[in-house]
């Protein structure tokens, strides 16, 4: 946040689990909730997710390239209006690439295996929440993406071997990237609390956008 006494500075939180904060700026936020707003629209616009047990996932998702539902991909939005999902664009894909270079120093490898081909975007209201939880559905082990838009997450990044501790609790801003790859690719992670209001005003949000960038690895 621009105006604090000390600076919030790149942090690895665990090996492979990277905190970029303030990574992009006020027009890139402003561009990229712009487009989650048109990729909400039907078809295989936003919708609310059933787990197997019947429940209902608090934060409302749209899927880019493919549609995930619990546990599993698909083409089309299978548990929404059963319509083909949205394509995912070649500069959200490079702005993946980017990204883990901003958070590891260096660029993913290249070739197919490190093209991002998916993305999740989940909306927050202000009593959201998302459980502890693996990315295994995947085949590939490349780096996780997480851009955060609007209101400020605690985000629990824990570990590889189950959902309770030892994990660290990070505070995830408007602007903010974290990457996880290497050794923390399979660690679980969820977002325990939203704080509302306290994204910025410019930015016309209220509630928390969170893109995640997959690769798939799924042929």
């Amino acid at each position: 946040m621009n105006g604090e006494l000390f600076p919030r500075e790149r942090t690895v939180i665990a090996p492979g689990a990277v905190h970029v904060p303030d990574w992009l700026g006020a027009g890139r936020q402003g561009e990229l909730l712009a487009a989650c707003r048109a990729w909400a629209r039907p078809p295989a616009g936003l919708r609310s997710v059933r787990t197997p047990g019947g429940g209902v996932m608090t934060a409302r998702q749209v899927c880019l390239g493919l549609h995930w539902y619990p546990y599993g991909y698909a083409r089309t939005a299978v548990d929404g209006d059963g319509a083909s999902v949205k394509p995912m664009p070649p500069w959200l894909a490079e702005l993946g690439r980017e990204a883990v270079t901003a958070a590891y120093g260096s660029p993913p490898g290249p070739g197919p295996a490190a093209a991002y081909d998916i993305a999740l975007i989940n909306f927050y209201a202000g009593d959201s929440r998302m459980g502890m939880h693996r990315d295994a559905e995947e085949r590939s082990t490349a780096p996780v993406v997480s851009l955060s838009l609007g209101d400020t997450c605690v985000f629990r990044f824990g570990n590889t071997a189950s959902r309770g501790r030892p994990y660290q609790d990070v505070e995830l801003r408007s602007g903010d990237l974290f990457v996880f790859g290497e050794a923390s690719r399979p660690a679980y992670h969820g977002v325990p609390k939203v704080l509302p209001g306290t994204g910025p005003r410019e930015l016309g949000l209220t509630g928390r956008l969170n893109i995640t960038l997959r690769v798939g690895g799924l042929g």
